[in-house]
């Protein structure tokens, strides 16, 4: 009973969210999401001393007092994703396209143009949702992944949202989805599959800022089985835009067996998180585990067959 009262009045929040947020005047709302986001920084929780704990992997070198003012930054961050998320299918198709820019796209057009299709790798960093709607606007669409939140009626919120913006969205465990993946891409289309979080049990372990972390090893693993390049991808927020840069294709030697391909590949992946992250690490929204240290032994990567 208490898990279903706690369910219901999680899914009200973000329904209301999403309807009041749309109303309020944009000046108003940044600041009252700026205002929550120093509540939750100020009251210290889990989620806030996870993403210092992180922030630190990021630079050894950086004092508690630096790392307590860049979490600040980063909760500010997180918490102008959300309201722009809330926002986004308000916003017309010229805001959307004006209002980001992703340095190396056109590896995306000439994907698109020669019917290859490509798995682009983002990373949880400053608004992911607007760069979706910025590629299905450019290319007719683009396929991605959700996790299955629960309650049940805010995954079906996130997935109507997305769905909105152009997405094609498929739910992490459904039937086949590797094979309905490689399909899409085999089309020509474009996927996007965030890499910077393993919420599965069948991780890749990689080497980031050196420490051992677990990956997902799906976007190699894809793109191995389809022939389609695989790019990894950072971004930030610039002023009231956001900007993102792609990074070269990541390739193993084909005589490898699988596996070490799909770990290879991966580590490349966490190669090119970490340039982006050590250039923009406020806008890095990752307040969960990461790293195998932090992780509970039943959690940790192990090599993807």
């Amino acid at each position: 009973m208490i898990n279903e009262v706690r369910d219901a009045a999680v899914e009200w929040a973000f329904t209301i969210g999403w309807r009041l947020t749309k109303q309020v005047p944009e000046p108003a709302g940044r600041a009252a999401f700026q205002l929550a986001a120093d509540t939750m920084w100020r009251r210290n929780g889990e989620s806030v001393q996870q993403l210092e704990r992180n922030l630190a992997r990021v630079n050894p070198a950086w004092t508690k007092e630096e790392l307590h003012e860049l979490s600040r930054a980063g909760m500010r961050s997180y918490l102008r994703y959300w309201y722009e998320a809330f926002r986004l299918p308000s916003w017309s198709h010229d805001r959307i396209s004006g209002t980001f820019d992703l340095a190396g796209k056109e590896v995306m057009d000439e994907a698109v143009r020669s019917g290859t299709g490509a798995v682009m790798v983002p990373c949880h960093m400053a608004n992911w949702d607007h760069a979706g709607a910025w590629g299905c606007l450019r290319f007719g669409g683009v396929t991605t992944v959700a996790e299955r939140l629960q309650p049940e009626g805010l995954f079906n919120q996130f997935l109507a949202y997305r769905q909105t913006l152009g997405m094609d969205v498929l739910a992490i465990g459904e039937p086949d989805i590797v094979r309905t993946l490689i399909r899409k891409v085999k089309e020509g289309r474009i996927l996007a599959l965030l890499g910077d979080r393993d919420i599965s049990r069948n991780g890749v372990e990689v080497d980031l800022f050196g420490e051992p972390a677990s990956l997902p090893g799906g976007p190699a693993l894809i793109g191995l089985l389809s022939g389609a390049p695989v790019y990894p991808v950072t971004m930030w927020f610039d002023g009231e835009r956001t900007t993102g840069q792609v990074y070269p294709a990541v390739h193993a030697p084909s005589e490898l067996p699988r596996a070490e391909q799909v770990q290879v590949m991966t580590q490349q992946i966490a190669r090119a998180f970490e340039d982006g992250i050590r250039a923009h690490p406020t806008d890095w929204h990752m307040l969960q585990k990461v790293w195998l240290a932090d992780l509970d032994p039943n959690r940790r990567g192990v090599p993807a067959s």
